[in-house]
């Protein structure tokens, strides 16, 4: 059994208006940070594809123009509408990185399918964009950005919606309408609108997008490496995956996600390989060659094949399949887990979860463990809750207690009539007929009782009552609404309590 490195707390979403979570505490976050920084930056001993970890990890964030000496704070999430219990880590990642002189960097994942893209306020749902390909592409660079009419369509249904204060969506749509026309794919311009919204709120951090990280060679060595030792990776991956359904009472083998399929001749590996020519994409397997001590083999859609030797030089190996992925016009995305274990390991110095990348991190750092034989660098969760500013002040109805009290009702009809009938059920012999009869008989009896009763037509009409107000209130007590649904004051607001709690 693989035990987890750490101990983690049980996050729960802040359940008010405006409360906030960070995890650890922002002084042990910021001296995590920087251990990070050092042990990554040491581990010489730590051989990626037979390169040493701070060399990959040195050209990896060369790549994206970072200085290595510089720590780096980041958070990940899909190239979606983000909640505000999303945006709030990139305003975690502001603050962090301004306490110890680091940079602060949002990485829009650009390779995950399409999801999350539906502008919603109250009574009103619209897709960001009017590309046909908006549910059926397999990945989210593949949209198209909305045409000019559809962003007037837009600034329209919102212009006709009575708001309480002016939320900031009007500055992100006046962005989206610029960039769609420069950056005509979906996930930059939606990515760059809303980091020209942050920057107008002080927020100072890069946003780039994931896909031409997947092409880098750093990234090629490290997968490389593990698809050199696809069996034995894929048993640590399901090991990891095991212990945590264990620890978790997780009783669906598809849960948090399923295992790697793998036998003696093949095995998954923890990508997607994406035809860029086609916009398809598989969840591929190597194929073992001797065994698998001497590699294994990966065949594109038109059979050109590619070896993975766990003897090749690094920098040779990652040159070498890059040449491949490009003439076979393929690309090598990674899954959930091997996403954010490369960008933990070769990119940042802290990496900012929400609480379900934080829940399954816990499943990565297992995997870290066993496969880089190295102490997983720690990461940090952070969320908050910010519902419409309709909501503040208003008391939720709570449908469940209007029907627990509607429960206890019904019960007491009967008063010591029916604690008589409950006395002889439990006197009566276990899956006896006379147990059976006086059971039928105590509901029977609570039944009639019910019919035309004052008190229960008073409840029932209460239930209604709360059951319409729910329906209500969906949309102002939606903590996952876009966050530039809110005033501009009420995003101010949220960095202050950053601000202070980081301070």
């Amino acid at each position: 059994m693989t035990s987890s490195p750490h101990a983690y707390p049980d996050w729960k979403a802040p359940r008010e208006d405006g409360e906030i979570l960070i995890w650890p505490e922002p002084e042990q976050l910021l001296a995590e940070t920087v251990e990070n920084q050092r042990a990554l930056s040491s581990a010489n001993d730590v051989l990626v594809q037979n390169v040493p970890l701070p060399e990959v990890r040195r050209r990896q964030r060369e790549w994206i123009h970072h200085d290595d000496a510089q720590p780096l704070i980041a958070d990940g999430h899909q190239t979606e509408l983000h909640h505000a219990g999303v945006w709030v880590k990139r305003v975690l990642s502001h603050f962090a990185a301004a306490k110890i002189g680091a940079s602060a960097a949002h990485f829009g994942v650009d390779t995950d399918a399409p999801k999350h893209l539906h502008l919603r306020w109250i009574g009103a749902s619209e897709p960001i964009t009017d590309d046909p390909n908006l549910t059926t592409a397999h990945w989210t660079s593949l949209v198209e950005a909305p045409s000019p009419a559809h962003l007037e369509h837009l600034n329209r249904r919102l212009n006709e919606s009575p708001f309480a204060a002016r939320p900031a969506v009007f500055d992100f749509l006046t962005s989206l309408r610029r960039l769609a026309i420069e950056q005509p794919k979906l996930s930059p311009a939606l990515t760059n609108s809303m980091h020209e919204l942050d920057w107008s709120l002080g927020l100072r951090h890069h946003a780039m997008l994931s896909s031409p990280i997947w092409q880098s060679e750093p990234f090629l060595v490290f997968a490389h490496d593990l698809i050199a030792c696809a069996g034995e990776f894929a048993s640590i991956y399901n090991l990891a995956l095991a212990d945590y359904r264990r620890e978790k009472k997780v009783r669906s083998p598809m849960r948090p996600m399923p295992d790697l399929i793998a036998s003696d001749a093949a095995v998954e590996l923890p990508f997607w390989l994406d035809q860029l020519d086609t916009g398809d994409r598989t969840r591929p397997s190597a194929f073992a060659r001797d065994g698998g001590g001497g590699g294994y083999t990966l065949a594109a859609p038109n059979g050109d094949e590619f070896d993975f030797n766990p003897r090749t030089a690094g920098w040779d190996a990652a040159a070498q399949f890059n040449l491949w992925l490009r003439r076979n016009q393929l690309r090598l995305s990674p899954r959930a887990l091997t996403l954010t274990m490369f960008l933990r390991m070769f990119v940042v110095d802290q990496f900012v979860h929400g609480i379900g990348g934080g829940q399954y991190d816990q499943i990565t750092d297992r995997i870290i463990a066993s496969h880089f034989r190295i102490p997983p660098p720690r990461f940090s969760v952070a969320t908050g809750t910010m519902y419409l500013p309709e909501a503040v002040g208003r008391s939720r109805v709570c449908v469940p207690c209007v029907a627990q009290e509607g429960h206890r009702l019904r019960h007491a009809l009967l008063g010591q009539r029916k604690r008589e009938l409950v006395a002889q059920i439990d006197a009566a012999p276990r899956h006896s007929a006379q147990r059976y009869a006086t059971f039928a008989t105590m509901h029977r009896e609570l039944a009639s009782a019910a019919m035309n009763h004052p008190a229960i037509a008073r409840w029932e009409q209460e239930l209604r009552e709360a059951q319409i107000r729910e329906a209500e209130e969906s949309a102002i007590f939606d903590r996952e609404l876009f966050y530039c649904m809110q005033p501009r004051h009420r995003l101010a607001e949220m960095i202050d309590r950053f601000a202070r709690r980081v301070s």
